[in-house]
This record gives structure tokens, sequence and C-alpha cells, in this order.
């Protein structure tokens, strides 16, 4: 009797917190786009490693999805864009502000990053920050697409040490 009356509470517990959490929910309904929308699309070049971003926008310009694609096709990188794009769709349809995702995705440094084509963005220290930096230029301010500087371990800036790397 004693295991069924510890299992009770445990039980009891969950279930309240399974209903706190169906409640957070409940409070927020998500947005979704009409099914005919305006869209833009935008091609870049990360240190060699092409691809695209399309936003698709509610009827008053907000960005409400967002795909990405490399041209690496089937890699990993082609799967974590594709991660980042639905999390990003389904965070501006519930209403986490634009402002708030692209400060997370800036400034994030891994390969590929380097040299871009955009003459606006003409160093990413990652796709990640690309991403972050073209979304925030195009949809929020153009104080996004200035280049950021971090400093490595060596005290160096990424944006420098990038720079050594592409010319060598």
């Amino acid at each position: 009797m004693k295991n069924s009356e510890s299992v009770a509470p445990a039980e009891e517990g969950s279930a309240a917190n399974r209903g706190e959490q169906r409640d957070i929910f409940a409070r927020t309904q998500r947005k979704r786009l009409p099914d005919e929308r305006a869209s833009v699309t935008h091609k870049f070049c990360v240190g060699g490693s092409e691809g695209y971003i399309t936003v698709g926008m509610y009827e008053d310009g907000r960005p409400g999805e967002v795909f990405i694609k490399i041209s690496r096709e089937g890699s990993t990188l082609s799967g974590v864009m594709d991660g980042l794009a639905v999390t990003l769709s389904i965070g501006l349809q519930y209403g986490v502000p634009l402002k708030v995702l692209v400060d997370k995705l800036i400034s994030t440094c891994f390969e590929p990053c380097g040299f871009t084509e955009n003459p606006e963005i003409r160093l990413a220290t990652s796709v990640l920050d690309y991403v972050g930096r073209w979304l925030g230029g195009r949809f929020l301010s153009a104080q996004y697409l200035k280049p950021r500087t971090l400093l490595s371990s060596e005290g160096a800036s990424r944006e420098t040490v990038l720079a050594k790397a592409a010319s060598t």
C-alpha cells in the first residue's frame, strides 16, 4: 500500500506540472501566415558555401517564416540549417521578437566562415552569423550589417584572423 501511496503523489505532481505547462502554451496563440504571402529570397555565399534565405512575410511586412537552403544538400550543415529555419519560423509565429532571435545568432563562430559576396556583410564568422546579420539588417536596422569585433583567445579579432587565413 505504501508503494501506491508514494506513486500517487508523484503522478499528481507530474499531472500538475503538465497542466501548468499546458496553461503556459494555451495563453499564446500561433499566428499562421496567409495561404498567399509576399516573400523575399536572398542568395548568399559564406566562405565558399552558397545558399539561399527565403523569408515569408505577414501582410504588414513582418517576417513570419524562414527557409534556409545550403548548397551542401544532405550534409550536417544543411540539416542544422533546416532545423534552424523551422525553429525561427515557429518562434516568429508564436510572437518571439525577431530582435531576440537575431541577437542570439550573430557573432557565432564556426566553419564555414569568411568572406561573403554581400558588400554590406563583407565577413561572417559563421553561416548563423550571416543569417542573423542579414535578417537584422533587412527587417530591423542597418546597424546589424556593421562588422562585429570578437576577440580570439590570442587577443586578435575574429575578423583579423579570418582575413589572414583567407589571404594565405
